[in-house]
């Protein structure tokens, strides 16, 4: 077995490496009470940073 080096790493860091590459979160949750379906949740998001070669999918808008 292979021993893998322990070290800690900060919050902001660990976002800022996730939002580089990009993070896909997908989940599922049924609210059911005697096999009837009451609430149905769907979560399907991509979350990104946006910059320069990436820019944002909606217009700016424009300052007053």
């Amino acid at each position: 077995m292979i021993a893998v080096e322990h070290r800690e790493i900060a919050l902001v860091d660990l976002l800022d490496r996730l939002l580089a590459g990009g993070v896909v979160i997908t989940g599922d949750i049924t609210l059911r009470i005697a096999d009837v379906d009451l609430v149905r949740i769907d979560l399907n998001a991509l979350i990104s940073s946006v910059n320069a070669q990436v820019p944002s999918p909606w217009p700016e808008a424009e300052a007053p």
